[in-house]
Protein backbone atom coordinates (compact mmCIF):
# COMPACT_ATOMS: atom_id res chain seq x y z
CA UNK A 1 0.00 0.00 0.00
CA UNK A 2 1.34 3.16 -1.16
CA UNK A 3 0.34 6.77 -0.16
CA UNK A 4 -0.55 8.56 -3.60
CA UNK A 5 -2.77 12.38 -2.48
CA UNK A 6 -2.66 14.50 0.43
CA UNK A 7 -5.76 16.74 0.51
CA UNK A 8 -6.12 19.64 3.10
CA UNK A 9 -9.38 20.97 4.13
CA UNK A 10 -9.61 24.49 6.49
CA UNK A 11 -12.33 25.22 9.04
CA UNK A 12 -12.80 28.34 10.70
CA UNK A 13 -13.96 28.72 13.83
CA UNK A 14 -14.27 32.42 16.09
CA UNK A 15 -10.40 31.40 17.68
CA UNK A 16 -9.04 28.78 16.05
CA UNK A 17 -8.15 27.01 12.32
CA UNK A 18 -9.13 23.71 12.23
CA UNK A 19 -7.40 21.94 9.29
CA UNK A 20 -8.30 18.34 8.68
CA UNK A 21 -5.95 15.83 5.86
CA UNK A 22 -6.70 13.60 4.30
CA UNK A 23 -3.99 10.91 3.19
CA UNK A 24 -5.36 8.62 -0.23
CA UNK A 25 -3.45 5.41 -1.09
CA UNK A 26 -3.67 3.27 -3.68
CA UNK A 27 -5.85 0.24 -2.33
CA UNK A 28 -8.89 3.21 -2.03
CA UNK A 29 -8.16 3.73 1.91
CA UNK A 30 -7.89 7.01 3.06
CA UNK A 31 -6.94 8.43 7.15
CA UNK A 32 -8.28 11.72 8.32
CA UNK A 33 -5.82 13.52 10.73
CA UNK A 34 -6.37 16.97 12.12
CA UNK A 35 -4.59 19.72 13.82
CA UNK A 36 -5.69 23.20 15.10
CA UNK A 37 -3.69 26.06 14.49
CA UNK A 38 -3.76 29.73 15.85
CA UNK A 39 -2.30 32.31 13.17
CA UNK A 40 -0.06 29.55 11.66
CA UNK A 41 -2.52 28.05 8.85
CA UNK A 42 -0.83 29.58 5.85
CA UNK A 43 2.31 28.51 7.29
CA UNK A 44 1.69 24.80 8.04
CA UNK A 45 -0.33 24.48 4.40
CA UNK A 46 3.27 25.85 3.21
CA UNK A 47 4.87 23.35 4.76
CA UNK A 48 2.84 20.52 3.08
CA UNK A 49 3.20 21.90 -0.34
CA UNK A 50 7.31 20.84 0.12
CA UNK A 51 6.87 18.12 2.72
CA UNK A 52 4.15 16.11 0.76
CA UNK A 53 5.94 15.35 -2.32
CA UNK A 54 9.56 15.38 -0.84
CA UNK A 55 8.83 12.57 2.34
CA UNK A 56 4.78 11.40 2.10
CA UNK A 57 3.99 10.50 -1.22
CA UNK A 58 4.74 6.84 -2.35
CA UNK A 59 5.50 5.84 1.22
CA UNK A 60 3.70 3.03 3.16
CA UNK A 61 1.27 3.93 5.49
CA UNK A 62 2.01 1.15 7.66
CA UNK A 63 5.50 2.43 8.06
CA UNK A 64 5.15 5.03 9.94
CA UNK A 65 8.03 5.04 11.94
CA UNK A 66 10.07 5.74 8.92
CA UNK A 67 7.96 8.25 7.72
CA UNK A 68 8.04 10.41 10.98
CA UNK A 69 11.89 9.99 11.42
CA UNK A 70 12.18 11.28 7.82
CA UNK A 71 10.02 13.89 8.00
CA UNK A 72 12.06 15.26 11.14
CA UNK A 73 15.50 14.16 10.39
CA UNK A 74 15.32 15.24 6.23
CA UNK A 75 15.27 18.93 6.09
CA UNK A 76 17.80 19.52 8.60
CA UNK A 77 16.56 22.52 10.28
CA UNK A 78 15.11 22.07 13.50
CA UNK A 79 11.61 21.34 14.06
CA UNK A 80 9.12 23.20 15.81
CA UNK A 81 5.21 23.65 15.86
CA UNK A 82 4.51 24.30 12.46
CA UNK A 83 6.57 20.90 10.99
CA UNK A 84 5.15 18.52 13.82
CA UNK A 85 1.83 19.64 13.74
CA UNK A 86 2.03 18.84 10.21
CA UNK A 87 3.74 15.56 10.83
CA UNK A 88 1.04 14.54 13.68
CA UNK A 89 -1.71 14.83 10.69
CA UNK A 90 0.07 12.38 8.37
CA UNK A 91 1.15 10.13 10.93
CA UNK A 92 -3.12 9.74 12.97
CA UNK A 93 -3.95 9.61 9.25
CA UNK A 94 -1.64 6.35 8.81
CA UNK A 95 -3.29 5.39 12.23
CA UNK A 96 -6.34 5.48 10.87
CA UNK A 97 -5.37 3.82 7.51
CA UNK A 98 -3.87 0.66 9.63
CA UNK A 99 -7.34 0.52 11.17
CA UNK A 100 -9.41 0.42 8.33
CA UNK A 101 -6.97 -1.78 6.50
CA UNK A 102 -7.26 -4.65 9.47
CA UNK A 103 -10.33 -3.83 10.75
CA UNK A 104 -8.86 -3.16 14.31
CA UNK A 105 -9.19 0.03 16.97
CA UNK A 106 -6.31 1.92 16.63
CA UNK A 107 -6.58 1.52 20.35
CA UNK A 108 -5.56 -2.45 19.94
CA UNK A 109 -2.65 -1.51 17.98
CA UNK A 110 -1.09 0.79 20.32
CA UNK A 111 -0.97 -2.00 22.81
CA UNK A 112 -4.68 -2.53 23.25
CA UNK A 113 -6.78 -1.52 26.44
CA UNK A 114 -5.88 -0.71 29.54
CA UNK A 115 -9.48 1.24 30.64
CA UNK A 116 -13.03 1.17 29.21
CA UNK A 117 -14.13 4.64 30.80
CA UNK A 118 -11.92 7.56 29.81
CA UNK A 119 -12.76 10.80 32.60
CA UNK A 120 -12.78 14.44 30.70
CA UNK A 121 -12.75 17.56 31.67
CA UNK A 122 -14.57 20.73 30.09
CA UNK A 123 -12.92 24.06 28.62
CA UNK A 124 -14.08 26.41 26.62
CA UNK A 125 -16.97 26.81 28.99
CA UNK A 126 -16.55 30.06 30.62
CA UNK A 127 -16.33 32.68 27.83
CA UNK A 128 -18.99 34.86 29.46
CA UNK A 129 -18.65 38.52 31.93
CA UNK A 130 -15.57 37.38 34.04
CA UNK A 131 -17.68 38.10 37.12
CA UNK A 132 -18.61 35.46 39.97
CA UNK A 133 -22.20 35.03 38.91
CA UNK A 134 -21.28 34.46 35.57
CA UNK A 135 -19.17 32.12 36.20
CA UNK A 136 -21.05 30.23 38.76
CA UNK A 137 -23.91 30.15 35.76
CA UNK A 138 -21.49 28.71 33.58
CA UNK A 139 -20.39 26.31 35.62
CA UNK A 140 -23.63 24.88 36.52
CA UNK A 141 -24.51 24.31 32.54
CA UNK A 142 -20.92 22.25 32.95
CA UNK A 143 -22.55 20.49 35.47
CA UNK A 144 -25.42 19.91 33.52
CA UNK A 145 -23.85 18.38 30.52
CA UNK A 146 -22.25 15.60 32.68
CA UNK A 147 -18.50 16.34 33.55
CA UNK A 148 -17.10 16.23 36.77
CA UNK A 149 -14.22 18.04 36.36
CA UNK A 150 -13.71 21.65 34.28
CA UNK A 151 -10.82 24.14 33.57
CA UNK A 152 -10.85 27.40 33.49
CA UNK A 153 -8.21 30.65 33.62
CA UNK A 154 -9.25 33.21 36.18
CA UNK A 155 -6.21 35.47 36.04
CA UNK A 156 -7.69 37.90 33.05
CA UNK A 157 -4.97 39.72 31.49
CA UNK A 158 -2.41 39.95 34.55
CA UNK A 159 1.43 39.04 32.94
CA UNK A 160 4.34 38.09 35.43
CA UNK A 161 2.42 39.83 38.80
CA UNK A 162 -1.12 40.65 39.44
CA UNK A 163 -1.78 43.95 41.75
CA UNK A 164 -3.98 43.32 44.82
CA UNK A 165 -7.54 44.36 43.48
CA UNK A 166 -7.07 41.69 40.47
CA UNK A 167 -5.50 38.55 43.42
CA UNK A 168 -8.76 39.35 44.90
CA UNK A 169 -11.18 39.03 41.91
CA UNK A 170 -9.25 35.55 40.72
CA UNK A 171 -9.68 34.11 44.17
CA UNK A 172 -14.02 35.25 43.93
CA UNK A 173 -13.93 33.89 40.89
CA UNK A 174 -12.76 30.68 41.70
CA UNK A 175 -15.06 30.70 44.88
CA UNK A 176 -17.66 31.04 42.74
CA UNK A 177 -16.76 28.17 40.50
CA UNK A 178 -16.37 26.37 44.00
CA UNK A 179 -19.43 26.30 45.00
CA UNK A 180 -21.31 25.81 41.82
CA UNK A 181 -19.48 22.41 41.28
CA UNK A 182 -19.48 21.20 44.59
CA UNK A 183 -16.45 19.47 46.19
CA UNK A 184 -16.42 16.30 44.77
CA UNK A 185 -16.09 17.98 40.94
CA UNK A 186 -12.37 18.84 40.17
CA UNK A 187 -11.53 21.96 39.23
CA UNK A 188 -8.21 22.60 37.33
CA UNK A 189 -6.89 26.10 37.14
CA UNK A 190 -5.00 27.00 34.05
CA UNK A 191 -2.54 30.03 34.06
CA UNK A 192 -1.13 30.37 30.37
CA UNK A 193 2.22 30.23 31.12
CA UNK A 194 1.87 34.03 32.04
CA UNK A 195 3.65 34.75 35.61
CA UNK A 196 6.64 34.64 37.37
CA UNK A 197 7.69 32.64 39.87
CA UNK A 198 6.43 34.60 43.01
CA UNK A 199 3.17 35.98 41.72
CA UNK A 200 2.47 31.51 40.40
CA UNK A 201 3.34 30.22 44.08
CA UNK A 202 1.54 33.21 45.98
CA UNK A 203 -1.63 32.83 43.55
CA UNK A 204 -1.00 28.95 44.12
CA UNK A 205 -0.82 29.21 47.36
CA UNK A 206 -4.22 31.16 47.92
CA UNK A 207 -6.28 28.33 45.85
CA UNK A 208 -5.40 25.46 47.71
CA UNK A 209 -8.39 26.26 49.39
CA UNK A 210 -10.56 25.04 46.89
CA UNK A 211 -8.26 21.60 46.35
CA UNK A 212 -7.71 22.02 42.50
CA UNK A 213 -6.21 19.39 40.96
CA UNK A 214 -3.37 20.71 39.51
CA UNK A 215 -2.34 24.68 38.39
CA UNK A 216 -1.11 24.18 34.78
CA UNK A 217 1.66 26.06 32.86
CA UNK A 218 2.60 28.70 36.21
CA UNK A 219 5.39 30.22 34.49
CA UNK A 220 6.15 30.86 30.86
CA UNK A 221 7.34 27.39 29.32
CA UNK A 222 10.78 28.37 27.51
CA UNK A 223 12.24 28.59 30.93
CA UNK A 224 12.16 24.83 33.09
CA UNK A 225 14.69 26.49 36.10
CA UNK A 226 11.87 28.87 36.32
CA UNK A 227 9.25 26.35 36.44
CA UNK A 228 11.55 24.21 38.82
CA UNK A 229 11.99 27.09 41.52
CA UNK A 230 7.91 27.60 41.46
CA UNK A 231 7.72 24.17 42.22
CA UNK A 232 9.64 23.61 45.13
CA UNK A 233 6.78 26.06 46.52
CA UNK A 234 3.73 25.17 45.10
CA UNK A 235 1.99 22.36 47.03
CA UNK A 236 -0.68 21.85 44.13
CA UNK A 237 0.30 19.67 41.51
CA UNK A 238 1.69 21.29 38.13
CA UNK A 239 0.83 20.31 34.81
CA UNK A 240 2.63 21.62 31.26
CA UNK A 241 4.16 20.52 28.45
CA UNK A 242 1.27 21.87 25.59
CA UNK A 243 4.04 24.17 23.82
CA UNK A 244 6.67 21.38 24.21
CA UNK A 245 6.41 19.73 20.51
CA UNK A 246 9.66 16.84 20.91
CA UNK A 247 10.75 14.20 23.16
CA UNK A 248 13.95 15.70 23.25
CA UNK A 249 12.50 18.67 24.72
CA UNK A 250 11.21 16.89 27.53
CA UNK A 251 14.47 15.93 28.58
CA UNK A 252 14.90 18.54 30.55
CA UNK A 253 11.35 18.76 32.44
CA UNK A 254 12.15 15.08 33.35
CA UNK A 255 15.49 15.41 34.65
CA UNK A 256 14.19 18.17 36.74
CA UNK A 257 10.91 16.38 38.00
CA UNK A 258 9.69 19.97 37.81
CA UNK A 259 5.77 18.65 37.00
CA UNK A 260 3.33 16.26 38.08
CA UNK A 261 1.62 15.86 34.96
CA UNK A 262 2.76 16.30 31.42
CA UNK A 263 -0.02 17.47 28.56
CA UNK A 264 1.53 16.75 25.31
CA UNK A 265 -0.46 17.87 22.39
CA UNK A 266 -0.88 14.50 19.84
CA UNK A 267 -1.65 17.09 17.60
CA UNK A 268 1.89 19.01 17.65
CA UNK A 269 4.16 16.17 19.11
CA UNK A 270 4.15 13.93 16.17
CA UNK A 271 1.14 12.33 16.39
CA UNK A 272 0.12 8.95 18.39
CA UNK A 273 3.40 6.80 18.58
CA UNK A 274 5.57 9.85 19.62
CA UNK A 275 3.32 10.75 22.73
CA UNK A 276 3.12 7.11 23.86
CA UNK A 277 6.97 7.00 23.57
CA UNK A 278 6.62 10.20 25.63
CA UNK A 279 3.84 8.28 28.44
CA UNK A 280 6.36 5.58 28.79
CA UNK A 281 9.16 7.61 29.72
CA UNK A 282 6.83 9.89 32.10
CA UNK A 283 6.20 6.79 33.79
CA UNK A 284 9.69 6.32 35.06
CA UNK A 285 9.35 9.10 36.39
CA UNK A 286 5.98 8.19 37.86
CA UNK A 287 4.59 11.17 36.03
CA UNK A 288 0.64 11.33 34.75
CA UNK A 289 -0.32 12.27 31.04
CA UNK A 290 -2.89 14.33 30.24
CA UNK A 291 -3.03 15.43 26.69
CA UNK A 292 -3.62 18.99 25.46
CA UNK A 293 -6.73 18.72 23.06
CA UNK A 294 -8.28 21.83 22.12
CA UNK A 295 -8.93 20.27 18.19
CA UNK A 296 -12.01 19.12 16.58
CA UNK A 297 -13.30 15.91 16.31
CA UNK A 298 -10.58 13.78 14.53
CA UNK A 299 -7.70 15.04 16.96
CA UNK A 300 -9.92 14.26 20.27
CA UNK A 301 -10.99 10.57 18.47
CA UNK A 302 -6.95 10.07 18.35
CA UNK A 303 -6.59 10.84 22.11
CA UNK A 304 -9.31 8.91 22.93
CA UNK A 305 -7.92 5.87 21.42
CA UNK A 306 -3.85 7.08 23.39
CA UNK A 307 -5.91 7.54 26.64
CA UNK A 308 -7.30 3.93 25.98
CA UNK A 309 -4.10 2.61 25.89
CA UNK A 310 -1.96 4.23 28.23
CA UNK A 311 -1.05 3.10 31.89
CA UNK A 312 -0.48 6.30 32.85
CA UNK A 313 -2.95 8.69 31.46
CA UNK A 314 -5.32 11.09 33.70
CA UNK A 315 -7.78 12.98 32.19
CA UNK A 316 -9.19 13.95 28.73
CA UNK A 317 -9.68 17.62 28.01
CA UNK A 318 -12.88 18.45 25.69
CA UNK A 319 -13.44 21.85 24.40
CA UNK A 320 -16.39 20.62 21.51
CA UNK A 321 -19.21 20.78 23.91
CA UNK A 322 -18.65 24.30 24.51
CA UNK A 323 -17.65 25.16 20.54
CA UNK A 324 -19.53 25.95 17.30
CA UNK A 325 -22.16 23.27 16.15
CA UNK A 326 -20.74 22.94 12.97
CA UNK A 327 -16.96 21.50 14.58
CA UNK A 328 -18.98 18.43 15.98
CA UNK A 329 -21.08 18.25 12.76
CA UNK A 330 -17.58 18.31 10.77
CA UNK A 331 -17.47 14.60 11.09
CA UNK A 332 -20.17 11.70 12.16
CA UNK A 333 -19.93 9.60 15.47
CA UNK A 334 -18.46 12.28 18.19
CA UNK A 335 -18.11 10.79 21.12
CA UNK A 336 -20.13 12.05 24.53
CA UNK A 337 -19.53 13.17 27.54
CA UNK A 338 -21.88 10.77 30.40
CA UNK A 339 -21.23 10.70 33.77
CA UNK A 340 -17.95 12.39 33.39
Amino acid sequence: MKIVDVKTHVMGTAWRNITFVRVLTDEGLEGLGEVRMLNHTDALLGYFAEAVPNHILGSDPFNVEDLVQRMFRNDFARVGEIAMSAISTIEIACWDIMGKALGQPVYKLLGGAVRNRIKAYANGWYTVERTPQEFHAAARRVLEKGYQALKFDPFGEGFYELDRPEKNKVIELVEAVYDAVGPNVEILIEMHGRFNPATAVEMARELERFKPSWVEEPVPPENLAALKKASEKITIPIATGERIHTRYDYRELFELQAADIVQPDITHFGGLLETKKLAAWAETYYILVAPHNVGGPVSTAAALHFAASTPNFKIQEHFNDFAEDWVKAAAPGNPEVIDG
